[in-house]
């Protein structure tokens, strides 16, 4: 995806990685509880591939992480 706004991407990416990973989740197992495909979460966790989310599965995966939408921005 080309965008202006590559790095935010890729940083909001790393932080659902985090959280998936601090709450002990797997992709497949994520994936699952958003309604998504790993191969989808695989892509917003990509490190070089800016890849963007509606707002709906924004807020879906805010809710499984248990952390409010804002922390996923935060650097």
């Amino acid at each position: 995806m080309e965008t202006e706004y590559r790095e935010q991407f890729i940083r909001f990416g790393l932080k659902v990685q985090y959280y998936r990973k601090l709450r002990g989740m797997t992709q497949e197992a994520f994936a699952d509880e958003i309604g998504k495909s790993w191969s989808f979460v695989a892509k917003i966790e990509s490190p070089t591939r800016a890849f963007g989310v509606s707002m709906e599965t924004l807020f879906k995966i805010a809710d499984v992480l248990q952390v409010p939408a804002s922390k996923l921005f935060e650097d």
